[in-house]
This record gives C-alpha cells, sequence and structure tokens, in this order.
C-alpha cells in the first residue's frame, strides 16, 4: 500500500500526482465504449456542478500525464459504477466489503474490510490531503482522488458499500467513490454530511455510512432514484450501525440487482450485529473490533474458496483521536498497524494557530 500526502490547491495536488505516475510509467486502460463516454460526460458535468475543485484536481493529473481530460474524467465515473460485463449487461464490479460504526463506553469507533479481488491490492493507497480550501484528511482507497473509506480532521468517518445496479438504471451523477471524497472534504459531521448528500445526483447503488465523534451515525441507502436514511440501532450499553453490499431497510431491498450474488453480504452483516447482541465486543474496544474483522467471531474475511476474491485491508478509525489501525492485506495475516498521521497533521495546525 502506497502512502502519499497532498496539500495545496486541487490542480497542484493533481499535477503531483501525474507527475508520479509519468516517473513509474504507470498506464491507464482508458478504452471507454460509447455508452461509457456517454455517462462519463454527464456525470463529469454533475461532478462540476457540485464539486468543480475535484475536475481540477482531475484535470491537473491529465495534463501531467498527457491525457485527454474529459476521457479521463469519464473513465474514473465509470469506477465503480459501469465497468461492466457486457454480455450480462450487469456492471462489472467485484465488491464485498463490510463497514460498521458503534459508540459504546464513551468510545466512537469504525470498522471495515475493504474486499476485493487480489489485483487491486498492490495499488491501494492511504493518502493524506490538505486541501488549501476544505476539510484535512484521510483517504483510503484502491484507486485514487476518490476513496472507498475515510476520516477527516472533525471526527467525522464516511464509507461506501457498493450495491450491484443493473446498467439499465444507471444515471448520470457521482459514483460511491467520489461520494466519500466529498463528503470528507466538505462535511464537518454526520448532520451536514446528510443534507449534503441528498441534494447529490447518484449514479448507481450504494450505501454510505456515516459516523462523527459525536456519536451520531447514520447509512444512506442510495439509488439513482431515491434515497433511504437509516439510523443506528441501539444494543446493551451502546448503538451500532453497519453496512454491506445490499440494502436493509425492507423498502430498498427491491432495488438490489445483485439476486443473492453479493459475498454473503447477509452473512456478515448477521455475523456484525451478534457480535455486538452477544457481548464479544468488550472494553478493549479496538482489540476486540480487530477480532471481529479477522473472523474470530463468525465469518468475515474468509474467501479462501473464491480465488479471484479477497480482503485486500482492514480498518479501524477512533473517531475522537484520529488514530487509524491499518492492516494491509488479510487481517488474518497482516498486522494491524497505527498510523497517527492525520492526528498528527492537526496537531501540528492548532500549535500554528495558538503560536500567532
Amino acid at each position: 500500500m502506497y502512502h502519499l500526502r497532498l496539500k495545496g490547491d486541487h490542480y497542484e495536488m493533481g499535477v503531483k500526482r501525474g507527475k508520479i505516475f509519468k516517473k513509474y510509467q504507470v498506464s491507464f486502460p482508458l478504452h471507454l465504449d460509447e455508452f461509457q463516454l456517454e455517462h462519463g460526460k454527464r456525470s463529469e458535468a454533475a461532478l462540476r456542478k457540485y464539486f468543480p475543485e475535484v475536475c481540477e484536481e482531475i484535470r491537473g493529473v491529465s495534463d501531467a500525464i498527457g491525457a485527454d481530460y474529459l476521457c479521463f474524467a469519464s473513465w474514473m465515473l465509470c469506477m465503480g459504477c459501469c465497468m461492466y460485463n457486457l454480455e450480462n449487461n450487469i456492471p462489472f464490479e467485484v465488491r464485498g466489503c463490510t463497514a460498521f460504526a458503534y459508540a459504546k463506553g464513551g468510545r466512537i469507533l469504525y470498522g471495515r474490510n475493504n474486499d476485493l479481488p487480489p489485483y487491486l491490492r498492490e495499488g491501494s493507497k492511504s493518502e493524506i490531503y490538505a486541501p488549501k480550501n476544505g476539510n484535512r484528511f484521510q483517504i483510503t482507497t484502491s484507486s485514487f482522488i476518490n476513496g472507498e473509506e475515510g476520516i477527516n480532521e472533525h471526527g467525522l468517518a464516511v464509507a461506501m458499500t457498493f450495491v450491484m445496479t443493473s446498467l439499465d438504471k444507471i444515471q448520470a451523477g457521482f459514483n460511491s467513490c467520489f461520494i466519500v471524497r466529498y463528503l470528507l472534504e466538505k462535511a464537518d459531521n454526520t448532520e451536514q454530511a446528510v443534507s449534503l448528500l441528498m441534494e447529490l445526483p447518484i449514479a448507481s447503488n450504494c450505501n454510505i455510512l456515516l459516523a462523527d465523534k459525536s456519536g451520531d451515525m447514520k447509512v444512506v441507502e442510495c439509488t439513482p432514484s431515491m434515497k433511504k436514511i437509516r439510523d443506528a440501532e441501539s444494543f446493551d450499553n451502546g448503538r451500532i450501525i453497519c453496512t454491506v453490499n445490499s440494502f436493509t431497510s425492507d423498502e430498498m431491498k427491491s432495488y438490489d440487482d445483485a439476486n443473492g450474488d453479493d459475498y454473503d453480504s447477509h452473512k456478515r452483516y448477521q455475523v456484525v450485529m451478534d457480535s455486538f447482541a452477544s457481548g464479544r465486543i468488550k472494553e478493549d474496544y479496538i482489540e476486540t473490533t480487530k477480532q471481529l474483522l479477522k473472523g474470530d467471531y463468525g465469518f468475515m474475511c474468509q474467501y479462501d474458496n473464491e480465488p479471484d476474491f479477497e480482503t485486500v485491508w482492514s480498518s479501524v478509525f477512533d473517531l475522537e483521536s484520529l488514530t487509524v489501525y491499518r492492516a494491509e492485506g488479510d487481517p488474518r495475516k497482516k498486522k494491524f498497524m497505527m498510523d497517527n498521521r492525520l492526528h498528527d497533521l492537526k496537531m501540528r495546525g492548532q500549535a500554528v494557530v495558538k503560536k500567532h
């Protein structure tokens, strides 16, 4: 996993990344068909309307590597949306992630397994952003510029989980990973994030988990045509919210086009919820959360019979301290390492303010 730091205005950050790509001769499969190009063009217009800064960042990358901006932006906006298998008319987006957040014993913690094809592990990144105008944040991604999860300087965690969408239902708008990036940079807490998210055009089905350091936790179940806010559930001395690769709300289930082919979403969801209901998550919250992600309490990451699928990273966020614990690979085989980069960045910023 690569660890990158970016700061400054968005175009400059894009150019810096683009120069790194050029130095290491990174190539991009910018081979889009007519549908994808049209989807990308219309979605770029939506992205520019709501998040023009990130369009400038994409332009910085494309300028640095000598790629056509609109083609490059279109390719990025098709990720997690319509990189599909044309024969089956279903997006070819294999993601089996589990994300949850909970409040217990005065702690607010977030956990995630990011499950993907193994070839995406090598290019995964944990990045620190300090944009000139916007929140500072840490984002973890199998792509770049956007991402699957993150936490910002205000103690807001944002995460996505993919839900299958048939091709004919996809609309112009934000894909789930750009939603994560947008909310990390723009929102200070869950309430603000929900308000911003409800205004966004959504390209395809997804769940967006939101949790802040005050303990306000929600999942917004999104389709291109509607959104449903789901609240945390109470358990003994605490609250929890969880999301997988399906919709949980009864009124949203008919929009899920996976037809059960979702890498045991129901099983993973139940393991998380049962772990809290049964009291397995105890006072050593960080360690017991790691054990949950490792599969010690039931099926979470044991894809041993799936040669083309695995957990490529696991994360635990402490929303108060801004400390991240991350296993860069299957958490049964890789140790969780502490990452204090965002915490340290915030402390340095506060020290500068006090000095002046």
